[in-house]
């Protein structure tokens, strides 16, 4: 049986985690502790053989005044934490990273895939204070004390927070929508879940880069939503143009049709983790979210 301790109470990836863990009880022993106050530092470390830290910001802010805030809990608390688990005699540590460490722009009218020699370039506070965790934790590595970066793209599910939830508002309410021929990354809860299951499992240690099976196009996101609450959306691509050019001026065009994505080998594992496929992970996630 692996102990595996959960540091971060009420994180959606933590608690989607734990859940997802239920169907092998008999294999997996799981605790989460608070990481608000001081009291994690005296709780004992040694009894568990995997820490899953999920504790930290995770999302991007544009106030400065933050920016002291997002190092002391997604750089400083992080490697505190490893430090703690490796001294008590912790086998692996997971750390929840993202793929904003290189960066988070997309454009509409380029695409950007990034692969095994993309060197990681943050372009915000947020993203810098992830890269800066990482390399904090990886020099802990050693042949006791197994480090696994995590960088996954977007994550959607039932409870996801982001840019999904207000995709899924104007999927049921827009009569038509732009098809424009993006690609993204995206990552479903499940197949996060299974990812981090095997990873424990195999005491894996590394980087690694999980996604869906397929990219997405945020078009056909939305018709299948849309299909998921027995509605229909009229893709047009009469919107295209102007959108293109608008890409070059208004940052939101390229947050909801900008191309970035994972090579796809960098997401290849040696079992297979994508338990949904995306039309499936959109019919779960949108069952889910009505019976909230």
């Amino acid at each position: 049986m692996k102990k595996i301790l959960i540091t971060g109470a009420n994180s959606y990836i933590g608690t989607s985690f734990e859940k997802w863990l239920l169907q092998w009880q008999e294999d997996y022993f799981v605790e989460t502790v608070d990481m608000i106050d001081g009291i994690w530092k005296e709780k004992d470390f040694s009894e568990y053989d995997v820490v899953f830290h999920v504790a930290g910001i995770a999302h991007v802010s544009a106030d400065t005044k933050m920016e002291g805030l997002y190092y002391k809990i997604n750089r400083n608390l992080t490697i505190e934490t490893a430090k703690k688990a490796k001294d008590e005699g912790v086998k692996q540590f997971i750390f929840m990273s993202s793929i904003i460490v290189y960066g988070d722009s997309s454009h509409i009218n380029y695409k950007r895939v990034i692969d095994k020699s993309t060197v990681p370039k943050p372009s915000n506070f947020y993203g810098n204070s992830k890269l800066q965790a990482e390399e904090g934790i990886i020099s802990l590595m050693d042949a006791k004390f197994k480090v696994v970066v995590l960088r996954p793209p977007m994550i959607y599910g039932k409870g996801s927070k982001g840019n999904y939830p207000k995709l899924a508002k104007m999927a049921q309410k827009l009569p038509l929508f732009p098809n424009v021929d993006n690609q993204r990354s995206m990552l479903h809860i499940d197949n996060l879940c299974q990812f981090i299951r095997f990873v424990v499992q195999n005491d894996e240690s590394g980087v690694f880069y999980p996604q869906n099976k397929e990219y997405v196009k945020t078009a056909e996101l939305v018709k299948l939503i849309s299909e998921a609450h027995g509605k229909r959306v009229r893709l047009t691509r009469l919107f295209n143009p102007a959108l293109k050019l608008m890409g070059n001026f208004v940052g939101v065009v390229n947050k909801a049709f900008g191309n970035l994505v994972y090579e796809k080998s960098m997401s290849e594992y040696k079992e297979d983790y994508r338990v949904r496929s995306l039309r499936e992970s959109i019919r779960v996630t949108e069952v889910e979210r009505r019976e909230i």
